[in-house]
């Protein structure tokens, strides 16, 4: 039997080359979050269903990789969902921080700052620039419920894009508290809000016929419709309440810094935000590089004693997508040597010699070719990117 070596649809390979590219960018944002007082961590990648599904994770829920029980605990006399699984693959790294926070807090700081980079699983349907498989870059404060734990990240993560050489870039902002007081005002009941909220979130996709258009196939009056769309184009002096003067605080600290403006579209899709939400547009790239949000309710599903917390994330798919598009070259990168030995007797000059080139900062690799293939494999060697070619001989 001939078995397919193409990997399964939405997921993808990493090469040498841009395995080399994708740690890269991991070292650097590491570098910037460690420097700022993060600290690294990782949790499992698969979670129980039961938390999974629980967790106002939006359209994600719709999208998640279920686990068959396994042994003597999968029965087919039953063959609903909740009969057949139990556990699930994470689909993003929030609901496994909160729960993970929540089993260690006893041994944490408060406020805890943490970062974690790791794969996350959603059944998408498999297109460019959607993977079933694919790596999220997060950034967390739990336990601060000031408007400062947000100005943090603000100052953090724009940081790391800045070191990574994006610059052209601007940080979008809303609350989903004045999002919400837009939606009602607009006549819309506030069990209508987190499925508005999905529809109004696609409007950067679809536009704003298209978001009127899904309203409407939803069954919501055309009036309210069309008070919601001009309650969108609000700005932030509109509002006179505590979130939009915590808004505004936040807004005039991270602007001395970075672009930033408030967007009262933004929505986020994400269910479990309770708060401020953002996001970061590059000018030169379409879409966002960058969300996030407060969501001070979900450690409420461990523990009666509630906890705030805010996260950012990188889109980290995102970022190496625009990279390899542009041809991208890592800056400062170590020198490749290739030390090549044709005859056995120069091996431990060969491996000396390597020895010293790697202690002055080189990468240095040896090859042992055959005298008659040497043109053909030297060739195949600067193509994979080694700078100076040394042959070990007498000389």
């Amino acid at each position: 039997m001939k078995f397919r070596t193409k990997p399964v649809k939405g997921t993808f390979e990493v090469l040498p080359e841009d395995m080399e590219l994708r740690n890269w960018v991991k070292e650097t944002i590491n570098k910037v979050y460690a420097s700022r007082g993060y600290t690294q961590i990782e949790t499992p990648c698969i979670e129980n269903l039961e938390l999974l599904n629980n967790s106002d994770g939006g359209e994600n829920l719709r999208l998640l990789f279920k686990i068959l029980k396994r042994g003597e605990k999968l029965k087919f006399d039953d063959l609903s969902e909740n009969a057949l699984c139990d556990l699930g693959l994470r689909f993003d790294l929030t609901l496994p921080l909160s729960r993970f926070y929540a089993n260690n807090r006893n041994d944490l700081p408060m406020p805890f700052k943490a970062f974690q980079m790791g794969y996350v699983w959603r059944a998408e349907r498999p297109q460019k620039g959607r993977f079933r498989q694919f790596t999220q870059c997060d950034i967390d404060i739990i336990g601060d419920k000031s408007i400062y734990a947000e100005i943090d990240l603000m100052i953090t993560v724009p940081k790391a894009l800045y070191e990574l050489g994006f610059e052209n870039f601007t940080i979008k902002i809303n609350d989903r508290r004045l999002l919400k007081e837009l939606v009602l005002s607009a006549g819309f009941e506030e069990d209508d809000f987190n499925t508005v909220c999905i529809t109004v979130d696609k409007m950067d996709k679809v536009g704003n016929q298209g978001v009127v258009e899904e309203l409407v196939s939803k069954g919501f009056a055309k009036d309210k419709i069309d008070n919601l769309m001009k309650n969108l184009n609000s700005d932030l002096s509109t509002f006179d309440n505590e979130y939009s003067k915590e808004l505004e605080k936040l807004i005039n600290v991270v602007s001395k810094k970075y672009p930033i403006v408030f967007d009262s579209t933004l929505v986020r899709g994400m269910g479990y935000y309770t708060g401020p939400i953002f996001e970061i547009v590059s000018d030169e790239f379409k879409g966002s590089i960058a969300g996030g949000g407060r969501y001070d309710n979900l450690l409420n599903k461990f523990q009666k004693e509630p906890i705030p917390a805010v996260g950012f994330s990188i889109g980290f798919e995102r970022i190496i997508s625009i990279f390899k598009e542009n041809g991208f070259k890592i800056p400062n990168k170590k020198k490749k040597i290739g030390l090549v030995f044709i005859d056995d007797k120069y091996i431990d000059k060969a491996i000396s010699m390597s020895e010293e080139l790697i202690s002055d900062g080189n990468i240095v690799s040896v090859y042992n070719f055959n005298k008659n293939k040497i043109d053909k494999r030297m060739k195949r060697l600067r193509n994979e990117g080694y700078e100076e070619i040394i042959i070990v001989d007498e000389k």
